[in-house]
């Protein structure tokens, strides 16, 4: 099946807009575009729901269900229970929260991994247990390749490991890592798995349940929504771990790790992803297919990664050819994202600046990955430039940005 990239363009009200006309936005991996049944629910929200949700009066009562509905399709997308998932403010905010609650549950003699390969955002919090006399073991990748090999962590787990945390896809490498591999070696040596998902949800939404991960954690800004953060965890390991939130409220799963009030309207909006991904399923295989939440979620990320890998194939090849770069991840299309970075002879920043003069949105910097390119052995002071895509992203625009960088670099 074809991902039919008109039908797709036509639910993003930014392709509609005349200042981004004619703009190729390749920095999604920093933040995607908002789909339109997002925007729709979310103007709904503030216009008529802008309310204390959950009383008895029709605009509480109805603001209280919008934000219901959005746990319970997004859970069942994900393959999990409704009160296994919750959201927070960011990813970010929601691994301190985490890291805060096994903070109380280990202490000296104990022991979590961590990789060199994630994003600061699951990877500082946990390290910084080290204070309370948590041991903190790193997770290293091939500094050539950015690879994580999975046969590294059987000589770092032993009985003292408790947890261990590592990315489904880097932000920088754009490896996509073997998680339910990982996780079941992670389990059989008695620890639990926390996955970042931020860099691979964008490109089709995970069946966390048959992973089997512990915690999985990604941004809906990156899936097409407002900037919320989605925390899966585990109802056993959710009710064993320190709650951190107000007393009363630690019966109920999906609030043990919201130590403040969550944002009402977002949450309620991201409901609009789940709209979105029906959307995608019911134009491509038909409505009188009435097949579960999961299944249909796992045929919309066939047809996004279906489409995202031909467009990967010219760019990759285009990088490879150059001499005057350094291709950072694998070099073919299979088994990776449409997150690509390379190391030049200029600053990533400075190109994607000239980039910009083209009508090329990416990005050059450290994308919050300091510890992933130091590991790689990237210049410091020209670190990377990125060039994100997903789904929306078409033919030409790629075709556009191969034709740009043959004239910047």
């Amino acid at each position: 099946m074809k991902l039919d990239t008109e039908y797709v363009r036509g639910q993003f009200p930014a392709f509609a807009q005349k200042s981004l006309k004619r703009q190729a936005f390749f920095e999604n991996a920093g933040g995607s575009y908002p789909c339109r049944p997002v925007v729709k629910r979310l103007r709904r929200f503030y216009k008529k729901r802008k309310v204390q949700p959950y009383e008895a009066y029709d605009a509480s009562r109805l603001a209280g269900e919008e934000m219901d509905e959005a746990r319970t399709r997004l859970a069942a997308m994900l393959g999990v229970e409704t009160e296994e998932l919750s959201f927070g403010p960011s990813t970010t905010a929601n691994t301190y929260t985490l890291a805060q609650a096994f903070g109380e549950a280990l202490g000296p003699g104990d022991a979590i991994i961590v990789t060199d390969q994630d994003h600061e955002a699951n990877s500082g919090p946990w390290r910084r247990l080290e204070y309370l006399g948590v041991e903190v073991r790193e997770w290293r990748m091939d500094p050539e390749t950015g690879h994580l090999d999975p046969a590294t962590l059987d000589t770092l787990l032993d009985g003292r490991v408790r947890l261990v945390c590592f990315p489904h896809c880097s932000n920088i490498v754009g490896e996509i890592n073997d998680a339910r591999a990982i996780i079941q070696k992670v389990h059989a040596a008695g620890a639990v798995a926390c996955v970042d998902g931020v860099s691979y949800a964008p490109h089709g939404l995970p069946d966390v349940g048959a992973l089997g991960a512990d915690i999985y954690l990604f941004s809906t800004y990156k899936t097409y929504g407002p900037h919320q953060g989605v925390m899966v965890i585990r109802r056993d390991l959710g009710e064993a771990l320190p709650a951190q939130c107000h007393f009363f409220n630690e019966g109920t799963l999906y609030k043990r790790f919201m130590p403040a009030g969550p944002d009402h309207a977002q949450i309620a909006a991201c409901a609009g992803i789940a709209d979105y991904w029906d959307g995608l399923y019911t134009h491509h295989f038909g409505a009188e297919d009435e097949a579960p939440a999961r299944a249909r979620a796992r045929c919309v990320a066939n047809l996004m990664q279906g489409h995202e890998r031909k467009l990967l194939k010219p760019l990759l090849k285009y990088l490879r050819s150059k001499n005057s770069v350094r291709l950072i991840g694998p070099r073919v299309a299979a088994n990776r994202a449409p997150t690509v970075a390379i190391e030049a002879r200029r600053p990533g920043a400075e190109i994607a600046g000239d980039l910009a003069a083209h009508g090329i949105n990416a990005a050059g910097g450290d994308f919050y990955a300091l510890r992933a390119l130091d590991a790689l052995g990237v210049d410091p002071a020209n670190r990377v430039l990125r060039m994100s895509f997903t789904h929306y992203t078409t033919r030409g625009e790629v075709d556009r940005l191969i034709t740009a960088l043959d004239e910047v670099l």
